[in-house]
C-alpha cells in the first residue's frame, strides 16, 4: 500500500491516493475530479451538438462559387454563378467546385477544433477532432 505524506507536493502512483495537493488517479479517483470530468464531457458533447447548427461559407474563383458547410462538415449549398459555366471549359468549374469544398471541409474542421479547444482548455484529446 502506498503511505501517503502530510506535507508535500505532487502525487504518487499506485493503490489508492495522492499526495497533498496532487491529482487523484484511477484506483482512488474522488468526486471532484470524476465530477470536472463529467461536466467537461458534457460541454463536449453540447459543443459538438451545437457545430451541426454552425455554418462556414466558402468563395472560390472570387465568388464564382460559394459553398456552405455545418460544422459537421455537411454540405448545405452549392452557388455557382452562371457566367462562369462555360460547356467548353468544365474542367475549370469542376476545379472551381472542387477548391471551395476542400477549403470549406478544412474551414469546418478548424470550426471544431476552436470549439473543442475553447472547452479542453488547448488540451490535444486524441480521437476528438
Amino acid at each position: 500500500m502506498a503511505r501517503r505524506k502530510s506535507k508535500g507536493k505532487g502525487f504518487k502512483l499506485g493503490g489508492g491516493g495522492g499526495g497533498g495537493g496532487g491529482m487523484n488517479l484511477p484506483g482512488g479517483a474522488k468526486g471532484g475530479m470524476a465530477g470536472q470530468l463529467q461536466a467537461m464531457q458534457q460541454q463536449m458533447l453540447e459543443a459538438q451538438e451545437s457545430l451541426g447548427d454552425k455554418t462556414v461559407e466558402i468563395s472560390s474563383g472570387g465568388g464564382a462559387v460559394t459553398v456552405v458547410m455545418t460544422g459537421h462538415q455537411k454540405l448545405e449549398s452549392i452557388t455557382i454563378d452562371p457566367e462562369v459555366i462555360d460547356p467548353e471549359d468544365a474542367e475549370m468549374l469542376q476545379d472551381l467546385i472542387m477548391a471551395a469544398i476542400n477549403e470549406a471541409v478544412e474551414a469546418s474542421q478548424n470550426l471544431a477544433a476552436d470549439e473543442m479547444g475553447a472547452i479542453t482548455g488547448g488540451l490535444n484529446i486524441p480521437g476528438l477532432f
